[in-house]
């Protein structure tokens, strides 16, 4: 099947040929006929199988077909992501194929100032794609009113509730008209997710595409029995193999991420980190450094990594293992994007063996062990009690006045 095939218009068309898309992925060949329809949706999937364009496409179709004059403040779609980098990149979507369109858009969200994405909305935007803590504050300032919505989208409602972000999107859904097209996109369906996809759909239809276990089954996984001592020097010696060209390092810890960051370049490897105690500006020059391959190795966080789009990460490096196994899944589908194929190593010391039970468990597969320089048989032997975790040691009292360090 082609594009040509899905009754898209002349101006969509030729914003696909542009960008240079052919063939449809399995999520828009099945989501966008329905969407077209006007049907609710419920699609299952995760970033890289092209859900963005499954429901960006169709969405700028029948903008177009009732075509509208906006009023400044009065968004006629709304998309809200869990991160800002997922927003940017919805925005550049909405852009790309609604080249030909002249919709116009705008993406907001916290970390910087608003005075320019105000700018925008008083404008006047048809559609709005927004983090959920900077739309609030643009409602309660009056800034954006939400009652001539007719689109709404979604986007990683698992990462939403992950986030804590589920009292902010009830907020914001309760004022939509109840008169809309709305669309729901999650990369996992649990009880919690269900729940609020009944609350939000209306006679939804249900799209699955790439399941868990398939996108890890892409993916060639490693791991490497090290102790933590001897993870820096284990790091260095794989980065400097030629193959491993733009890399995504995730550590468990905005700390970390910055200290392995700043031993990679004392080694003379290209490499910074995102998380989120970093600016807006700062993330933004760092990804595009990285994508234009000035950087080598890009160290994140597992929330400041969600929603990292790039088609050419060759490999996904699990510094410290996570905790919870479905964020190992999230972790290393950053290297499988639409369909191909990736590889993925992971550190795992004697005090992470229990993570990667869990892992395996999970993924219903044994990662094959890597032999190294660096091989730590205690890790790999490590069992019961010396697989857990290390205490963590009692910190000093506070003095008045210091601040708190928020989780990550």
């Amino acid at each position: 099947m082609q594009f040509t095939d899905l009754n898209l218009i002349d101006p969509l068309q030729r914003a696909l040929t542009r960008e240079g898309y052919i063939a449809p992925t399995p999520i828009q060949m099945q989501a966008i006929p329905q969407l077209l329809r006007g049907k609710d949706l419920i699609g299952i999937a995760q970033t890289g199988t092209g859900k963005t364009a499954a429901f960006v496409l169709p969405i700028l179709q029948r903008m177009h077909e009732k075509h509208k004059h906006v009023s400044p403040g009065f968004p006629r779609v709304l998309v809200l992501a869990p991160t800002r980098e997922l927003a940017a990149q919805i925005g550049d979507s909405f852009a790309a194929y609604g080249h030909f369109l002249h919709f116009r858009h705008t993406v907001v969200f916290g970390g910087v100032s608003q005075v320019p994405q105000f700018k925008s909305i008083t404008k006047g935007v048809d559609i709005l794609v927004a983090t959920p803590g900077r739309l609030l504050d643009l409602m309660d300032q009056g800034i954006v009113k939400l009652s001539a919505v007719e689109f709404f989208v979604l986007d990683e409602a698992d990462r939403m509730l992950d986030m804590g972000f589920i009292k902010d999107v009830n907020r914001i859904v309760s004022m939509l008209p109840h008169k809309r097209q709305s669309l729901f996109f999650s990369a996992t369906m649990s009880p919690q997710i269900g729940e609020l996809a009944r609350r939000l759909l209306k006679d939804p239809v249900q799209v699955e595409v790439t399941p868990q276990a398939t996108t890890v089954e892409r993916i060639e996984q490693r791991v490497f029995f090290v102790d933590n001592e001897n993870k820096d020097a284990l790091l260095v010696s794989l980065l400097q193999q030629d193959h491993l060209s733009c890399v995504l390092v995730f550590t468990r810890t905005k700390h970390r991420a910055n200290k392995v960051a700043q031993m990679l370049n004392k080694n003379n490897v290209g490499a910074d980190a995102i998380h989120g105690n970093k600016s807006q500006a700062h993330r933004t020059r760092v990804m595009d450094s990285f994508r234009s391959g000035e950087l080598q190795v890009l160290v994140a966080t597992d929330i400041a990594a969600r929603g990292i789009d790039i088609e050419d990460i060759s490999h996904v490096i699990n510094y410290d293992l996570p905790n919870e196994p479905e964020s190992y899944v999230h972790r290393i589908g950053r290297t499988a994007r639409a369909g191909a194929d990736g590889t993925a190593y992971s550190f795992c010391a004697a005090d992470e063996r229990n993570f990667l039970r869990s892992i395996e468990k999970l993924t219903r597969m044994e990662i094959e062990v890597m032999r190294h320089r660096y091989h730590s048989q205690r890790a790999q032997d490590a069992v019961g009690d010396e697989a857990k975790p290390a205490p963590r040691k009692p910190r000093p009292p506070r003095r008045p006045g210091h601040g708190t360090h928020k989780r990550q």
